[in-house]
């Protein structure tokens, strides 16, 4: 069974769950797609074992055999190419490897050749899976290196994958929870707590995934989670007590259920 843990924003407490939810089963996998941020490591310790480059395929431009015609920049749907006067630009952090550049190109100038942009890692914590991934600094899209991580997962067996998913809504979260059995959604007693969960509530929706609720920094404000899970349907399946403690815990490293 495949849980992915997710937020509506980040710092609610979602690798605190995803982590302690990890270790809670006989055997389990720890899937860490916060590629921008990965932490799930500093609590699991795991030893990693391989270690592979990301890459995505970019356009290579002969200068000696292009033309300058302008249709690549022209059918580029990312603006990753650009035609100044008679030069081509290239921006290829911008590209999303879609090939079409080639494609298009009437002098076959332009090539695709690979470029890094993070990392994927895989080992093992207490004789569990651990994988996760790292974008490499000022790249702009985690979702390469997201799906490169995804495919480790048809080779897993055990009881539970644990996906730790990125904060928000955007494509990177799309890309890690498109595969789950089930959702997790991580939430603060706080008007923007609620603000946050309803649009990962959306996404969720939409996507036609069950999900339940967990409540982190649980006080007295928490009836307002709870009025509108209510009233959705979702059912809480948990609340983390707003306590010193538990930041303690947190703080150094440690997990709530040792």
């Amino acid at each position: 069974m495949i849980i992915s843990v997710l937020s509506g924003k980040g710092g609610t407490g979602k690798t605190t769950v995803a982590t302690n939810l990890a270790c809670s089963g006989p055997k389990t996998a720890y899937i860490d797609c916060d590629v921008e941020e990965p932490n799930g490591f500093l609590f699991l310790n795991p030893a990693i074992e391989q270690r592979e480059k990301v890459n995505v395929m970019v356009p290579s431009i002969d200068k000696d055999s292009c033309l300058a015609c302008g249709l690549c920049s022209k059918w580029c749907q990312f603006n990753a190419l650009a035609q100044v006067k008679n030069k081509l630009l290239s921006f290829l952090q911008l590209c999303h490897g879609c090939g079409l550049c080639t494609l298009v190109c009437p002098e076959k100038a332009i090539t695709e050749v690979p470029r890094e942009i993070g990392v994927m890692e895989r080992g093992e914590f207490d004789d569990n899976v651990f994988i996760h991934g790292m974008l490499n600094t000022g790249e702009p899209m985690a979702v390469p290196v997201i799906n490169r991580i995804i495919e480790e997962i048809r080779g897993i067996t055990g009881d539970f994958i644990i996906i730790d998913c990125p904060p928000g809504s955007s494509c990177s979260v799309i890309a890690a929870v498109e595969k789950s059995d089930f959702c997790l959604l991580v939430t603060e007693p706080t008007p923007f707590g609620l603000h946050d969960l309803k649009i990962a509530v959306s996404l969720i929706s939409a996507m036609n995934i069950p999900a339940g609720v967990v409540v982190n920094k649980a006080d007295d404000s928490t009836r307002i989670i709870r009025e509108y899970c209510e009233a959705e349907g979702i059912p809480v399946l948990m609340e983390l007590p707003f306590s010193k403690r538990v930041a303690q815990i947190y703080s150094t490293g440690k997990l709530l259920i040792q």
